[in-house]
């Protein structure tokens, strides 16, 4: 869960309210506040951001390089709200007749939109107020507030805690946008100053985890020490990326893709191969045949997942039936120890069992499934814009995947 922002969003109205009429009159007359509440507004943005957001000039106020950045996020994380009020409206409609607030200026109240993330995530009220620093009876408060001046329920009361019903994911997926637009406003103003920093948080499947992201990963903190990068490990990256928790993904394409809202950056195809431990009886076969491995016991990866799957339809393609398998994992762990220990074998892309075949304590077969490639991708949503650190490691990965192409075995 990712919903903070250092942005003062009461602030943040006030600063696209002035760029968008050039004057702190017209924007104070347009949400109906004192000139010198916008001008306090614009000045502790300005001085948090550490920048000077406008050029104050006789004929206007004009946004600086620094404030037009801050108002490309700004306008980003507005459209987000806009898109929230137009999905919900007919749901609003539907439910009393009318919209009774306007989503976007409601929406600026950081407190109530964190309260509001959080209880979607966790489901119960305590567990908010503890997680918060708040009581019960203000998370109580806040999520009243919040949908009576909707006009909507958004949560379902029910004995599992308290569940979204339909407006409600749609207001926590746009809000969870939103949000991450701002959390890269000061990256992005960094990188005017020709610093990249800020947090990158990765979405890693497994066949990822051992090369190209610690070898990207590695590239990028040696050239822009100030970032810092978070991988997340799971079965449903996609739900985290399309929410806003990851800036992208990197992994398998799957039947299917692209998943909707998202663009796929093929880097490269990888395939399957036989590994064993050093030593192993096989190891000492000129050739390796179908009959010696159907005559092995293998570890194979779970039932019903996209490796199995890849698994089933390679090796029925070379011999028109699987082997035999006591053990089933999807764990590396587990795979190498029970390798390293027996006359297992297993099939696997070299680049997870990388640094074992690179000692020699595990060796890879001279057999080849012909079935068995996959693409490994980079995932993002469409029109997406990455952060400078985002950019960054996007495009170290693409360098270190152009790289093994071309010389699998460094």
């Amino acid at each position: 869960m990712k919903t903070s922002t250092s942005i003062n969003l009461r602030h943040l109205r006030a600063f696209i309210a002035v760029a968008e009429s050039g004057s702190v009159s017209k924007a104070a007359e347009s949400l109906y506040r004192a000139q010198s509440a916008i001008s306090r507004s614009i000045h502790e943005m300005e001085t948090m951001l550490g920048v000077g957001l406008f050029e104050r000039k006789s004929n206007g106020m004009l946004p600086t390089a620094f404030g037009q950045s801050l108002l490309y996020r700004a306008h980003r994380a507005a459209n987000e709200f806009r898109l929230a009020r137009d999905e919900m409206a007919s749901r609003i409609r539907k439910a009393n007749g009318s919209l009774n607030a306007p989503i976007f200026d409601m929406l600026f109240n950081k407190d109530r939109l964190q309260i509001f993330v959080t209880l979607a995530e966790s489901h119960h009220m305590p567990t908010v107020a503890n997680l918060l620093g708040i009581t019960q009876p203000a998370v109580s408060a806040a999520i009243t507030e919040l949908e009576a001046s909707l006009g909507i329920a958004l949560f379902i009361r029910t004995a599992k805690g308290m569940m979204l019903n339909e407006a409600g994911e749609i207001l926590v997926l746009r809000t969870k946008l939103a949000l991450a637009e701002l959390r890269h406003v000061e990256a992005d103003i960094a990188a005017l100053h020709g610093k990249t920093q800020g947090l990158v948080t990765v979405g890693a499947h497994p066949l990822s985890r051992t090369v190209i992201l610690p070898r990207a990963i590695t590239r990028v903190l040696k050239q822009h020490p100030l970032v810092r990068i978070e991988t997340v490990e799971g079965r449903d990256l996609a739900a985290g990326l399309r929410s806003g928790d990851l800036d992208f993904m990197l992994g398998t394409l799957r039947p299917g893709y692209p998943l909707q809202g998202m663009v796929d950056t093929p880097l490269m195809t990888d395939k399957m191969s036989v590994f064993v431990r050093k030593g192993h009886p096989l190891t000492r076969l000129a050739k390796v045949s179908v009959d010696d491995l159907m005559r092995a016991e293998w570890i194979l990866p779970a039932r019903h997942t996209p490796t199995r799957d890849l698994f089933d339809q390679a090796f029925n393609h070379v011999s028109g039936s699987l082997p035999k398998s006591p053990i089933e994992t999807s764990d590396l762990s587990i795979l190498r120890g029970l390798l390293l220990g027996s006359d297992l074998i297993t099939a696997i892309s070299p680049q997870q069992l990388d640094m074992e075949r690179k000692l020699g304590i595990l060796q890879m077969l001279d057999f080849e499934f012909e079935r068995s490639a996959r693409v490994i991708a980079l995932t993002q949503r469409v029109k997406s814009h990455p952060s400078p650190g985002a950019a960054a490691l996007m495009t170290a990965i693409q360098q270190v995947a152009r790289e093994l192409e071309l010389n699998p075995d460094d």
